[in-house]
């Protein structure tokens, strides 16, 4: 193993530092003697990135299919994407290179295969027998625009039809165009005058597969007999058509039109329809034509032996309801159902028995594809209820606003999760099961379990069982069941800073072993739950209001840098857990200054009424930062919660706070100027004094008491320092599109000038503050509503309510002028972390501390005295202590870790989970559980490292010296947008996740760089939202509003993948065709089958002109697809199919053996008999 030798980095240290004394450079050498014996396990080639699953409904859905056989249903999107369904579990994600919207899907049923058309006029054909499916061969049009295909069951040849109203035909097997084409001019009258139109439709005669039914958009429908290349009939209606379904029996089809109605034809009647009704149009008394209705955009008609068929229709509806949501039509007998959708239709399919389209269908559910839904309909039981989803495509349910991911959870959190979420399913599915049942699961499994935990808009938080790359939810918890509701937009509260959304989630913080949770929201709140499994019904819900304001010119720095004892007088600080109980309910309200402003008054109003609370999360405390003088509160940016401490810290531009979460009291509310004392690094000084109640008086850090109006609404988690560069990028640079890149000059500017872009907002707000602070009191009460509706207006451009928003790239600002910028700039808290460290240098013991980090690279502690039994917990104060600075770095801090003296990642400290909500006798609290660090440190001695990672770099310090002794400069034109210390099976390692797209990993402690991978060309909002890493090489972002995409960056990962993704074909032997009868076989009443070989081949039809489309030959042949698919499915079938053909061969040599020795007998006996017969002759005889 190698030894990582620091002397020369040292030597580098201690020249650029000469001022230092002699004494300390001793004690620096001295203390690094053990860091030259720590010996990593963790080396580049345990590091690979690859893509694992992608969970969730497929965004922006366009087309649909279902191989009814293999049971698999293909669903394609907008952007070019494939989903393939099968049984729960088994999923699968391809992409079309070209991006282009996917039109129409087409199963080679049974075959493993399937063909895709996009819009830009190319197909592609699938290969479904190997675990990652491939494309086999490309056919781009080049003269035509595909709008309709269609591919017969086990047939080669797929119908093309075009724009133009051409049909070409492609041969499947190898992707070449036949020269056998269908002409517009030549299907329709040589009278019409006009165009015929697109191609809508195209579908062969059930019982005559010569027959081709084409349907133009015009409303002419045209049957084409294939044989003698001219029309049969020609069908004629005033209509556009949208979609045509064939009877089985091959004798009547329907047709869709424009007007909400259907016509049925008879194959050999022509002139005029045989029936012609409008499903949802009011029937006129004087026998006139109905009202004309909206489109039905597709139709299907499905026949069943013992009862009446099925016409199945979406769309058709009344213009008259307006409002009305989208509805599928099952109309079965007399009987008319109107299902309502949530959601717009995309397309449906019915699922029938057989895969032949010549027999009786039997219809046994609908699969109907809707834009943000996947719903299917048990056609089989009364009421038509829907089947149970086993998919996770309820990530959307709320658009998603923060993420977390926890790899190797303590494996009882998952179990008792479900417990109590199994309770919350919905009643009312129907009892048979999930009809796409296909594929196979994989065979290989992690051996830990994952937890995903997502933060809605709605308030909702919804916990994901993530173990062994599957996805199904565990939990949901609504927080906004601890506020009133307003009824109406006239009811909403004025305090409000937001006008869409208030309750949405902006940060989480949730420890496994203990269950607490911690959410803050975007209405600077923060709620913390703890875990139980009895429901209780609360009365009056816990609240602590805390005001976060500081006046530098009040304020007296502490002396000695913090080495003195807490005596810090703090607002709500209190020694008495009875004088800080919680209000009952927020009476202020209406608590408004002598000027009119609002003063000491939350956002959101509490819930009056109790609060019934079933098993589960439930609500222990709830904070609210208050109004302050006319201005409102800041956003949370950092939020940490610790179960050991019974403390939750959380903090802002203002300053921080931490809270008793035990004794529901406020022990610390500081600014960031008050935490440095008498050595703040930016020489921040107080504002000249002004009136008390006059807003943005005195505030810390020179800055207002608020954000500015475009922070205040952005999306719940913008308000985070590392994302204010973000911020910056979509204000001062115009959108670019992926072909784009960003040049290196902006891209340095960018990172020269990106922290101080706030401040700019913040001048220009505190002038239109103080300008509104002296206007009449009604000009004021209308400028704080134009503010309030610019607010909206900016979050509602930054959420990710709109899925057409364009989130992915970022937007220009309306106004790019970058003014003064000689304001020093503004400083928020950044980053938490709780740990039992050595804070001060002169300490010997690690004791409860908790990690500040600020959004200019400042890294602070605060020594904090905990009550060490249970008793005195509840009943002494617990004590805050100052230590100053430790380090500083370029950027924000993001992530901060503990070491112990071997270099391993100490873990957090916290206290086994136990029942709340138990009786007192009952109740067995466990100790607080601390990592297993040195209970003492000699003197000159470190015995523990700090690892800290900011925007721009990462630093590792040894403590308790507080020495520097590894510095890596992780990027210099970006910065890093989520960093985490993670735990691999070969050690820990520092991950980062860069706005250029860039993943690196760092050893830990030397910082070598292991792995730097270009994954995403440009990051978009939504990304850098929602990215973060996990143990055991995990990683995952929100790739589209509905989607989680799960990486990983563990080799070991990456090199079992194959065997852990399920497989999407199995072997299924096809149906056996329908019984044709002994009198259709003998009148010649059955299917009439056609030799397409004959018709379409090249030696009857020729060559299809080359400049009409261009072939792309993919990865494999045809041959590759016919061969066995991978994985232990395909593996037994191959070999089957050899012993098979081993078996064959070795009859068939066998049977010439035979025939040998039978050769061979047979020429001994005639060479005997010729021998007798010539045995006693004489020579001359002969």
């Amino acid at each position: 193993m190698k030894k990582f030798n620091i002397r020369k980095v040292l030597d580098g240290l201690t020249a650029a530092s000469s001022s230092s004394s002699a004494a300390a450079a001793a004690s620096l050498q001295s203390g690094n003697r053990e860091n030259d014996m720590i010996q990593e396990t963790l080396q580049s080639e345990h590091f690979q990135l690859c893509k694992t699953l992608r969970h969730g409904f497929p965004y922006q859905p366009s087309s649909m299919a279902f191989d009814p056989v293999q049971k698999i249903l293909a669903i394609g999107t907008q952007s070019g994407a494939l989903r393939l369904f099968g049984r729960a579990g088994v999923e699968c994600y391809c992409q079309h290179e070209s991006g282009s919207a996917v039109i129409q899907l087409e199963f080679l049923v049974n075959e493993g295969a399937l063909v895709s058309a996009l819009a830009d006029d190319s197909i592609h054909l699938w290969n479904l027998r190997q675990k990652l499916p491939a494309i086999l061969h490309s056919l781009k049009f080049n003269r035509e625009r595909i709008t309709f295909c269609h591919l017969p069951f086990q047939s080669k040849w797929l119908y093309v039809g075009t724009e133009r109203g051409n049909i070409h035909i492609v041969n499947v097997e190898s992707f070449t165009l036949s020269g056998y084409v269908i002409m517009w001019n030549k299907a329709i009258e040589l009278s019409s005058k006009t165009h015929p139109g697109p191609v809508v439709h195209i579908s062969d005669n059930p019982m005559d597969e010569g027959k081709l039914l084409i349907g133009f958009e015009c409303g002419i429908v045209v049957l084409w007999d294939l044989k003698s290349k001219k029309a049969d009939y020609r069908y004629n209606y005033d209509e556009a058509i949208h979609s045509v379904a064939w009877h089985h029996e091959g004798k009547q089809f329907v047709c869709s039109h424009s007007d909400g109605t259907l016509t049925t034809w008879n194959v050999r009647a022509p002139a005029k329809p045989a029936q012609i009704i409008t499903p949802h149009g009011k029937q006129p008394k004087d026998g006139k034509k109905p009202e004309p209705c909206k489109p039905i955009l597709k139709v299907e008609y499905k026949t069943t032996r013992a009862g009446d068929p099925f016409m199945i229709l979406c769309g058709g509806l009344s213009y008259d309801t307006v409002g009305r949501r989208a509805c599928l039509t099952v109309m079965h007998g007399k009987s008319t159902a109107v299902l309502e959708m949530d959601y717009p239709i995309v397309d449906f399919l019915t699922l029938c028995e057989t895969p032949y389209p010549n027999d009786f269908q039997e219809p046994y559910a609908v699969v109907v594809l809707l834009e943000k839904d996947l719903v299917v309909i048990d056609l089989a039981q009364i009421g038509y209820p829907i089947f149970e989803n086993p998919y996770p495509l309820s990530i959307h349910e709320s658009p998603v606003t923060c993420c977390e991911y926890f790899a190797d959870c303590p494996a009882e959190v998952i179990p008792a999760l479900y417990s109590v979420g199994s309770r919350q399913k919905r009643q009312g599915f129907s009892k048979k099961e999930w009809p796409v049942s296909g594929g196979n699961w994989g065979q290989g499994t992690l051996s830990f379990s994952e937890i995903i935990i997502t933060g809605h808009a709605d308030g909702s938080i919804k916990f994901w069982d993530a173990s062994a790359l599957m996805l199904q939810v565990l939990y949901k918890l609504k927080t906004a069941k601890v506020f009133e509701k307003p009824r109406g937009k006239e009811e909403k509260s004025s305090t409000e800073i937001v006008d869409e959304d208030p309750f949405a989630i902006q940060i989480l913080s949730w420890c496994p072993e203990s269950r607490v949770l911690c959410v803050a929201g975007v209405s600077a709140h923060v709620i913390v739950y703890r875990f139980s499994k009895q429901e209780v019904t609360t009365e009056v819900v816990q609240l602590l209001e805390v005001r976060m304001q500081c006046e530098l010119n009040e304020v007296e720095s502490p002396e000695g840098g913090g080495e003195q004892a807490s005596a810090v007088s703090t607002p709500g600080t209190s020694s008495s857990p009875q004088t800080s109980l919680p209000q009952s309910h927020p009476s202020t309200s209406s608590n408004n200054s002598s000027d009119g402003l609002r003063d000491n008054v939350p956002c959101l109003k509490v819930r009056s009424s109790p609060l019934k609370q079933s098993p589960g999360y439930q609500v222990e405390l709830l904070i609210q930062l208050v109004w302050v003088s006319g201005e409102p509160p800041q956003q949370i940016t950092s939020l940490a919660v610790n179960s050991a401490y019974g403390l939750v810290a959380f903090g802002n531009g203002n300053g921080l706070a931490v809270v008793d979460y035990l004794q529901k009291t406020l022990l610390l509310n500081m600014s960031i100027a008050e935490l440095y004392g008498s050595t703040d690094p930016h020489h921040r000084q107080p504002r000249s004094p002004r009136k008390a109640r006059q807003p943005s008086a005195g505030l810390c850090d020179g800055n207002d008491a608020s954000a500015t109006p475009e922070e205040k609404c952005k999306s719940p988690t913008s308000g985070k320092p590392l994302f204010s560069l973000i911020w910056f990028f979509s204000t001062h640079f115009p959108v670019m599109s992926k072909s784009k890149q960003i040049s290196k000059n902006v891209a340095n500017d960018f990172a020269k000038i990106s922290r101080k872009i706030n401040m700019i907002a913040d001048q220009k707000d505190e002038r239109r503050v103080r300008r509104h602070c002296s206007l009449p009191a009604k000009k004021q009460q209308s400028c704080v509503k134009e503010m309030k509706r610019k607010q909206a207006a900016s979050f509602r451009e930054t959420s990710l309510r709109d899925p057409n928003a364009r989130d992915n790239s970022f937007s220009r600002s309306r106004s790019s002028s970058v003014t003064s910028l000689d304001r020093e700039s503004r400083e928020v808290i950044s980053s938490f972390y709780f740990c039992d460290s050595l804070s001060k240098k002169s300490e010997t013991v690690a004791l409860p501390s908790l990690w500040v980090g600020t959004s200019l690279g400042s890294m602070l502690t605060i020594a904090l005295t905990v009550p060490s039994t249970p008793e005195q917990r509840m009943q002494q104060p617990v004590g805050v202590c100052f230590c100053g600075s430790v380090v500083r770095l370029k950027g924000g801090i993001l992530r901060m870790a503990q070491l112990d003296a071997s270099g391993t990642l100490l873990p957090h400290v916290y206290e086994p989970w136990y029942e709340p909500n138990a009786p007192e006798e009952e109740k067995e609290r466990p100790r607080r559980r601390r990592p297993t660090s040195p209970p003492s440190s000699q003197e000159n001695q470190d015995c523990q490292y700090a690892v800290v990672c900011s925007e721009k770099q990462a630093k590792v310090v040894a403590l308790p010296s507080q020495n520097c002794i590894y510095e890596h400069n992780i990027t210099e034109a970006s910065f890093v947008l989520r960093a985490d210390v993670v735990t691999m099976p070969a050690g820990v390692g520092l991950a980062c996740f860069c706005a250029n797209g860039h993943i690196m990993t760092l050893s830990v402690p030397s910082l070598r760089p292991l792995l730097d991978v270009n994954y995403l060309p440009l990051t978009d909002m939504r990304i850098a939202r929602t990215f973060c890493f996990s143990n055991q090489g995990q990683a995952l972002y929100l790739t589209s509003p509905t989607e989680i995409q799960r990486i990983t960056y563990s080799q070991e990962t990456c090199d079992n993948l194959q065997e852990m993704l399920g497989e999407l074909f199995t072997p299924v032997e096809t149906p056996e065709a329908p019984n044709r009868g002994f009198f259709k076989g003998l009148f010649g009443g059955g299917a009439q089958s056609l030799d397409r070989e004959d018709l379409f081949g090249e030696v009857a039809a020729g060559k299809a002109s080359r400049s009409l489309a261009q072939h792309i030959p993919g990865p494999g042949g045809m041959e590759g697809m016919k061969g066995a698919a991978s994985g232990v499915v395909g593996e037994l079938a191959r070999a089957r199919i050899a012993l098979d053909e081993r078996g064959q061969k070795l009859g068939e040599l066998e049977e010439r053996t035979a025939a040998m020795m039978s050769s061979a007998d047979s020429f001994s006996r005639h060479a005997h008999d010729i021998m007798l017969k010539y045995k006693d002759k004489k020579w001359y005889q002969l």
